[in-house]
């Protein structure tokens, strides 16, 4: 049996999938894994790929899931990134970052989605 957390997580990604594809992204990965980091989901939108983070709260008694986005997380979502670009031979490929937040305080739950975010010059 899944603990919660993770159980909370997986149905979140399952959410921001739906809510990605009914925007006319196109999933290409779910829960791509290296030994340094996993992206939630890798998708496509237009010509571009595009590495979505998802982050779920059950209460916002910890704040929004979109504040769990560190600056140490985006290196990793960074390097997962570009390890899923060579492995698929599209590093030309134009990419970015999306976080998709889902909270479950409301039914149905509320679903943020931040495109393209900020990636600090140090991951460059």
């Amino acid at each position: 049996m899944l603990d919660p957390r993770k159980q909370l997580g997986n149905t979140a990604e399952a959410v921001a999938a739906t809510y990605l594809q009914e925007k006319g992204y196109r999933v290409l990965a779910r829960q791509f894994t290296k030994s340094f980091g996993e992206i939630d989901l890798v998708c496509q939108d237009g010509n571009e790929v595009v590495f979505v983070e998802v982050k779920a709260r059950a209460s916002s008694n910890y704040g929004y899931p979109e504040e769990a986005v560190t600056q140490e997380k985006i290196g990793h979502l960074v390097r997962v990134g570009e390890a899923y670009l060579a492995q698929k031979h599209l590093e030309e490929s134009p990419w970015r970052i999306d976080v998709i937040s889902v909270e479950y305080e409301t039914s149905p739950p509320t679903v943020t989605h931040i495109e393209d975010i900020d990636i600090p010059e140090k991951f460059w």
